[in-house]
Formats: structure tokens, C-alpha cells, sequence
């Protein structure tokens, strides 16, 4: 055992900077189907992962990412059991009896159970949560690793297959289409299909006592799952996205799933709201009955394009996930009666100028990932590109960057080569001051 630690430790290299923990080499992971049961009153998971992937290189020997928290009983591959495996420091660790060529399909089944908690991140608590009546999984940027084995990295996208049991009085709501529901004594198993390619961060599991409703008749249908006694506050708070979403089709081009939008409301206070694919889970907090958090439900709606469906290949690339849905919000707010997008930027680029002119757009540091002026900055430069192409190159530009990069991932210079396309005039200058200088123009 000791030794298959250190080759393993050998072969390890860095996905990504920003989270150089995370993420595996060698193989990708084509479609992850999890079978699990989970039991509210102890929260102890259970059950297997069997994940599909094919090989880029040869290999005897790979890794998974995978908490501490969680015990691994059984792994084979390939229907043959593992010759060796340990999961410690956030990583399961696997060898092969033979090696398996490049180009090679092989599948995975991993059995596990444990009680879930959080990772400890630079960020706070990532990933499963307990709810003081259900669970949730809030996994950016690295919290799938707290429930599931996999390779837990935004540039590895696959698709999804859930199936969860949990005690009959809590509804389950999980990233994909509804497509089984199933009682069986005390339990029920509820079937979640996710046909398109999604990075595990995105991958959620919602439990609590949960009322379903749909909202008003839209061409995208909107789901919503919230405890009972918030019904009427939500009704009001929650009443206008199905106009967000109409103008978001509008300006963005189709909404990129099949089965639809589904917002949580968890029962407890949230500190702020959470993306995942076809999901956003708001806080009771977020549903007071005088719609104070509606730009921010325009905020993760737009999400769905901007992060979910084009998603960034590093993390340092994060402005083209929280920028665009940040500017997305002003346009919510210039579309409905509220402040236009320009008194919106000239409002923040004066917030922005008297704050510290240290900030990178395009490599802001694993810190300040999720600094508001990330946020902020990154909104201000698409306006500053809106106004310099015109309304119709820009939002022609937008919709071509979400067919384009549809259900895959993308870095700040694809975005600025395809720019490129819609004007008549160097865009360098206008990056040049937004994007790679500190200073705010």
C-alpha cells in the first residue's frame, strides 16, 4: 500500500491553479450513474457510483476526487474487482490488475457510504449540507467530491443519472428530468435523467418537505419546490420570472435544456442563492413577500447560459460565468421599469474606481474568485463592448457564444477572438484596459 501511495503521488499533477487539489489526469468521464440512499434523521449516504469514461493515455492506475468523509467498501472496474484502492487527502486512488490502452472504455462501480458534510474550502463550506429538514448541495466550486466519486473539475463535463431512496414525507429534487418516482414501504426512489454534458459542480440534490407548483404558462417550463407556509410570499417575490425568461430567450437565444427551470426555496436561510444545471436554490430568506432578492433571481436565472450551459475551462476564466450574469441582472432591471443598464454602470464604475485597482478580470486569484468586483468589472466590460459594437452585434454576439459553446467550455480569448467577428475595429484597446490591466479604467 505504500508504495501504490507513492506512485501515485508521482503521477499526480495540476488540473487547474486555482484548486490544485481537484481534478484527475488520464481518462474522461463520459456519464456518471449514482444509486444511492440517503436517511435524513442520520444523514448517512449510501449505495454506488458506476461512471463511464474512456482513456486519453495508458493507464493502470488513476484517481478519483472523493471526501474524507465518505468510506469506499468495493471498487471494480471493468466488472473485475480493484487490485488496489485508498481514498485519503480527497482522493480515491485505484489500480488496475492490467493496464488499460488509450482510447480504452472502461467503467467503474465504487460502493460507499458515510455521513456527508461540507468541504473546508478558501471559500467556507462547499458541497452537502444538512438542512434542519433535508439536505442540499451547494457544490461551486468543488463540493461534488462531497457526495460522489468523480472528476471534480469544471472542464470535465458528462452526463447524469441520480436515482436516490429517501423517507416518503420529503420530496427530492436533483439536476435532470423527473423520469421515475416510485414508493416502496416507507421509502420513495425518485429517477433523475441529465442528458446534457454538465460539470459535477453543477450536479445538485435538493431534499426537504416541499410543495411542487408550476408558474404561469411559459414556453420553458418553470417548476418550483418550497415549504408551504412560503407559498404566498413567493408567489409575489418569484411572480415575474417567467418574463425574465422570455426576454432572456429574447437576448441570449434558446434556453439551453430540455426538461425546463426548477427553483428551490429551502426552508432554512441561505447567505446567498446557489446555481446548479436547470436548478437555483434560494433561501427563505430570499422570499419576503416585497421581491428585495429579484435581481438576483434574474442574477442565477442567466446562469443557465452564462456558467451552466458555456462553462469556463479554468477557473481563473470565472468572469464569463459571474460578469455575464451580473450584466444580465441590469438588463432585467432596464427591461422591467427600473434603472437602465448604463445608469447601472455608471452608478458601479464609480463604486469600482474607488475601491483598490489590484484586481485581474482574467486571473483575479483563487481568493478573490468570487470578489464582487469580479462581478461587477466583468458586467462593465461587456457594457463597454455593448456600447462599442451597438445593440445588434452585441446581442448577436451573446447568442452566437451560447450556440457555439453550447454544453461545453470555453476561455476569455475564445470569447474575445469571436468579438473579433463583430467588429469593424480593433477590440485590443477596449481588452487591453478592461480585462488585462488592474486599473479600472
Amino acid at each position: 500500500m505504500k508504495a501504490f501511495a507513492k506512485t501515485a503521488k508521482k503521477v499526480a499533477r495540476i488540473v487547474d491553479p486555482y484548486l490544485p487539489q481537484i481534478g484527475n489526469f488520464g481518462y474522461q468521464v463520459s456519464r456518471y450513474e449514482l444509486d444511492l440512499e440517503y436517511k435524513v434523521a442520520i444523514n448517512r449516504l449510501s449505495g454506488t457510483a458506476t461512471i463511464t469514461a474512456v482513456t486519453v493515455t495508458e493507464l493502470q492506475e488513476f484517481t478519483l476526487d472523493l471526501s474524507d468523509a465518505l468510506t469506499v467498501s468495493k471498487v471494480s472496474v471493468n466488472g473485475k474487482r480493484a487490485a488496489r484502492f485508498a481514498c485519503r487527502n480527497g482522493k480515491l486512488r485505484i489500480a488496475m490488475t492490467s493496464k488499460l490502452a488509450t482510447g480504452a472504455a472502461f467503467s467503474v462501480v465504487v460502493r460507499y457510504s458515510g455521513s456527508p458534510r461540507p468541504l473546508q474550502t478558501l471559500w467556507g463550506e462547499v458541497g452537502f449540507e444538512e438542512l434542519t429538514e433535508g439536505a442540499l448541495v451547494a457544490g461551486q466550486p468543488n463540493g461534488a467530491a462531497s457526495w460522489f466519486p468523480c472528476n471534480d473539475h469544471p472542464s470535465a463535463k458528462a452526463a447524469f443519472r441520480i436515482q436516490l431512496s429517501t423517507e416518503s414525507p420529503y420530496q427530492v429534487v436533483a439536476s435532470g428530468k423527473l423520469v421515475s418516482r416510485r414508493a416502496r414501504a416507507s421509502q420513495t426512489v425518485w429517477t433523475f435523467e441529465q442528458p446534457e454534458p454538465t460539470s459535477t459542480y453543477l450536479i445538485t440534490l435538493q431534499i426537504g418537505v416541499y410543495v411542487t407548483t408550476r408558474l404561469a404558462s411559459t414556453p420553458v417550463p418553470i417548476l418550483a419546490a418550497l415549504p408551504q407556509r412560503l407559498r404566498s410570499a413567493f408567489d409575489h417575490d418569484f411572480a415575474r420570472q417567467p418574463d425574465m425568461m422570455e426576454l432572456f430567450v429574447e437576448l441570449f437565444g434558446p434556453y439551453p435544456l430540455a426538461n425546463g427551470y426548477t427553483v428551490v426555496v429551502t426552508d432554512d436561510p441561505l447567505e446567498i442563492p446557489l446555481e446548479a444545471q436547470g436548478i437555483s436554490i434560494f433561501g427563505a430568506n430570499h422570499c419576503d413577500g416585497a421581491r428585495t432578492s429579484e435581481r438576483l433571481i434574474a442574477h442565477e436565472l442567466a446562469h443557465q447560459w452564462f456558467g451552466n450551459c458555456v462553462t469556463a475551462r479554468q477557473w481563473r476564466d470565472i468572469w464569463l460565468h459571474e460578469g455575464f450574469a451580473c450584466y444580465a441582472e441590469w438588463l432585467w432591471s432596464e427591461h422591467s421599469g427600473g434603472p437602465s443598464a448604463e445608469e447601472l454602470a455608471t452608478y458601479h464604475h464609480q463604486q469600482l474606481r474607488m475601491k483598490p485597482q489590484d484586481l485581474l478580470l482574467t486571473d483575479p486569484g483563487p481568493s478573490r474568485m468570487f470578489d464582487d468586483r469580479v462581478y461587477k468589472r466583468g458586467a462593465l466590460t461587456l457594457h463597454a463592448l455593448r456600447r462599442q459594437l451597438g445593440d445588434e452585434k452585441f446581442f448577436a454576439l451573446l447568442k452566437n457564444w451560447t450556440v457555439r459553446y453550447r454544453h461545453g467550455t470555453a476561455v476569455t480569448d475564445d470569447f474575445t477572438g469571436l468579438a473579433a467577428n463583430y467588429s469593424g475595429d480593433s477590440l485590443r484597446p477596449l481588452w487591453d484596459v478592461w480585462l488585462y490591466s488592474t486599473e479600472v479604467p
